[in-house]
């Protein structure tokens, strides 16, 4: 798994202008499957964003296509996981339990 952290780079009245076309993109990503969970960061990133595990290479494909990074709004940083325990709830999102 991965926690993506999105970075903004530009002012944030710029990064308002893009938001539609973000907000497309992310919809888009959960319905993939791609990503779990997203919201907004406290500070030490503007958005964070919970995906599945996959091929960091393909993650790194899907983030370059955000938006906010194609027109240099933003950068993502992200951290690979591994969830060795997990909430009841969350049991089916964890594939390393689950298999």
């Amino acid at each position: 798994m991965y926690i993506a952290l999105l970075t903004y780079t530009a002012p944030e009245t710029e990064v308002d202008y893009a938001l539609p076309d973000h907000s497309d993109w992310l919809r888009k990503q959960f319905t993939k499957g791609i990503f779990l969970v997203a919201g907004k960061g406290d500070g030490r990133a503007d958005q964070v964003i919970l995906t599945r595990s996959c091929l960091r290479g393909k993650l790194d494909a899907v983030l370059a296509t955000d938006p906010f990074v194609v027109q240099r709004l933003a950068r993502y940083d992200v951290i690979e996981f591994t969830a060795t325990r997990t909430a009841q709830e969350l049991l089916a999102i964890n594939e390393a339990i689950a298999s």
